[in-house]
């Protein structure tokens, strides 16, 4: 059984690689690989610039939950990819097919792009942030 403080020490490693891959992985996609996509297809909806503020407590909340339903909850990688993409399916659905719904002239070609990036993101940023929480409790005496 692991020691208490190595596990919480562990989890905030784990929280820290996270965070740092769900950031650098959305802002690449986000900021170069579909920049132009997005920019596109959101036309008059997309702002000049993001909302800082907003970002930080999407990013904020979302990564502990990933930590916590994702990442903690596996038994190995995988696991924590699975659970991932499941909560990122979870998440990126919401948003995308309530804007679908609810918003007048949301463009329904955003809808599975973005939520499959969402399923992706998500699962990678769970299997980085597992691979981590092992090593460091591994490594831990």
């Amino acid at each position: 059984m692991t020691e208490p403080h190595v596990r919480l020490r562990s989890q905030l490693v784990a929280l820290l690689a996270a965070v740092a891959t769900l950031v650098l992985l959305d802002l690449l996609w986000l900021g170069v690989v579909a920049r132009d996509w997005y920019a596109r297809t959101l036309g008059p909806w997309q702002a000049p610039s993001p909302h800082v503020g907003a970002a930080v407590a999407f990013y904020s909340i979302y990564v502990v939950a990933v930590l916590r339903h994702a990442v903690v909850r596996a038994d190995f990688v995988a696991d924590a990819a699975w659970r991932g993409a499941g909560l990122g399916l979870l998440a990126y659905a919401t948003w995308d097919l309530t804007n679908l719904a609810v918003l007048r002239d949301w463009p329904a070609s955003l809808v599975p792009v973005d939520m499959a990036w969402g399923v992706v993101l998500t699962a990678v940023v769970s299997a980085v942030g597992r691979s981590v929480l092992e090593r460091v409790e591994d490594a831990s005496p």
